[in-house]
């Protein structure tokens, strides 16, 4: 990237940001720091467009840090002979692995087949031939047949009654969160205004058209006020708000009509060595046919596996959807099936996450607005009020493309207005250079020079910390020689999470991080991937929190408190689970 990194992304960078909001007037604004938020403003600040971002929580906070975390191309689309879109998933699949190594990775998928299956064994090796074609066999591996000797050698806890052998193909994992603060950064380096906790309140109507929102600082200032409003003036806005959809409409329009059908997903989280399992593994549920996965994260602190996601309705807001009996029921039942010998019990579960699906409903019209444009089966882009562009759907594995389309979208509406005579001028704009890696500095040949280098000057750095960081592992060294040599030794690192005050200190100064929850739940996986959720190193990591931010002992005591709720707020399921065992 010609960025010339300026890695700092920061709440120095946040307040610069909210300074030039109120200074300033923006070819876009984008409202959602999620994925497709994130895709859109980078997409758009390479083609030389002065953008702004807001996001009312922390960034990818919602659906975007609550995903099965993979990078797939589709399988299923295969039997509605979507080969277009698995063809698009699949090459975006290829680019991911390639630019982005450090948050994607190769993963094998076992396929079990079982006496009265309703696909046989012959179309599903079909189809598999047709995937590995479709992605030019640029996948890790090429998918090959497997007889039930051959399976059970690979999951010898895997139940053998009834089957018939099995498949095994490769996709990819990710880490979604980082995979969103990482495009946003890259935004920020281009020059995107971009900060979190910020709220969208209302619009700014110009005549016929929303040229900018009024937004609420949620954060206090520096006299401690909490809630300042900021007009940020803008040619065109964006919408990105994923379940928020239509109570954001809602307050743009009293004519909204409702978008979103949205769907709630829940994952269950296990530690490795109470399920084994050397891939990922699909299993399909007898009554409904729903398909779920079980997804080993070997790089998610000392080792975990991801199982899900449920489909249920979800309620209209979404920041009330929440983990249920059924929920653990539906999930436990599918995994016993599957491993009746592991014999796994709500007890076993370390964490578990809910996430709400933005799917669209029936009416795909909004207010004002023609229809919308129905771009795949994973996301819409339509013109809604007041000039404004509104996004609903999408999927990680091919946001960089469609934040492209979003841009391109938002750019011909520019143009078509401005073309009547409505509006600002069209601008001179770049074309898109999304294709570009969204850090440089972990790239394959970006992070082996780091490698020698450490070597060259005796630096001992975990691979773990290189697989996560690439060359600014080389940062986080720093970081750590210098904390050790100006405060006490640090206190013992949880197993799966070293150099974890250094890794705190790189999230303050280049992530964005602004509250210890931010890390906890979407930097690292500290909460998701143990039993204690890491509140044991809070005390030690809040004074780092404090120092680095320059806040007094009192304002570090309401940080660990904050965390501390929010962490009892999450785990509030497991004791009406696990009483019933």
């Amino acid at each position: 990237m010609s960025d010339n990194r300026s890695s700092e992304f920061s709440f120095r960078t946040r307040q610069i940001a909210l300074r030039r909001f109120s200074n300033e007037i923006f070819d876009l604004l984008i409202i959602g720091g999620g994925i497709t938020g994130a895709a859109v403003v980078r997409d758009a600040s390479l083609r030389g467009l002065k953008v702004a971002l807001v996001e009312q929580s922390d960034f990818a906070q919602g659906t975007s840090s609550r995903s099965s975390k993979l990078i797939h191309g589709g399988l299923r689309y295969l039997e509605n002979l979507e080969f277009g879109l698995v063809f698009e998933a699949l090459a975006e699949r290829a680019h991911l692995l390639k630019t982005a190594p450090h948050m994607v990775r190769p993963l094998p998928f076992f396929f079990p087949v079982y006496e009265g299956d309703p696909k046989p064994r012959f179309i599903l090796s079909l189809g598999l031939w047709l995937y590995d074609m479709l992605a030019l066999f640029r996948a890790p591996g090429a998918h090959r047949g497997l007889s039930k000797r051959k399976l059970l050698q690979q999951i010898p806890f895997l139940r053998d009654e009834g089957l018939k052998g099995g498949f095994r193909y490769y996709d990819a994992s990710m880490w979604d969160d980082s995979l969103v603060v990482e495009t946003l950064r890259s935004a920020s380096t281009q020059g995107a205004a971009i900060a979190n906790y910020v709220q969208a309140v209302s619009p700014i109507w110009n005549e016929k058209l929303i040229q900018g929102f009024k937004v609420r600082d949620l954060e206090p200032n520096q006299e401690g006020h909490v809630g300042d409003e900021i007009e940020v003036r803008a040619h065109r806005v964006i919408v990105c708000a994923g379940p928020w959809t239509d109570q954001l409409g809602a307050r743009v329009s009293e004519n909204w009509k409702p978008w979103l059908n949205p769907s709630k997903g829940v994952h269950l989280v296990f530690d490795l060595k109470r399920i084994p399992i050397p891939g990922a593994m699909v299993m399909s549920h007898p009554q409904d046919g729903r398909i779920s996965f079980v997804i080993p994260r070997p790089d998610f602190g000392s080792g975990v596996v991801i199982v899900g996601t449920t489909d249920s309705p979800s309620p209209n807001d979404p920041a009330r959807s929440a983990i249920d009996r059924q929920d653990v029921t539906y999930l436990l039942g599918l995994l016993n099936r599957y491993f009746p010998t592991l014999d796994l019990k709500a007890s076993d579960i370390l964490s578990a996450y809910v996430g709400v699906r933005p799917l669209m409903g029936k009416e795909v019209n909004s207010e004002g607005s023609a229809s919308l444009q129905k771009v795949s089966r994973e996301h819409y882009i339509g013109r809604g009020p007041g000039g404004s562009v509104w996004v609903a759907g999408g999927k990680y594995t091919t946001h960089r493309q469609m934040g492209e389309q979003i841009v391109d979208f938002a750019l011909k509406t520019w143009k078509d207005d401005a073309d009547q005579g409505v509006g600002p001028a069209f601008p001179t704009v770049k074309r898109s250079r999304s294709a570009l890696p969204v850090n440089p500095e972990t790239t394959r040949e970006s992070t082996s020079h780091a490698r020698a280098k450490a070597t060259y000057i005796g630096a001992q750095i975990p691979d773990q910390i290189f697989d996560r960081y690439g060359a600014e592992a080389l940062d986080l060294y720093e970081l750590q020689k210098k904390q050790g040599e100006k405060t006490e030794p640090a206190a013992q690192d949880p197993e799966g999470f070293p150099m974890l005050q250094a890794q705190l200190r790189h999230a303050i100064q280049n992530e964005m991080v602004l509250h210890l929850e931010d890390f906890y739940l979407r930097r690292t996986p500290l909460y998701l991937s143990r039993a204690d959720h890491g509140l044991p190193w809070s005390k030690h990591l809040a004074e780092v929190w404090a120092q680095e931010r320059g806040l007094n002992e009192k304002e570090q005591a309401l940080e660990l408190d904050r965390l501390n709720q929010e962490v009892h707020d999450r785990s509030a399921w497991f004791k009406q689970v696990t009483c019933l065992e």
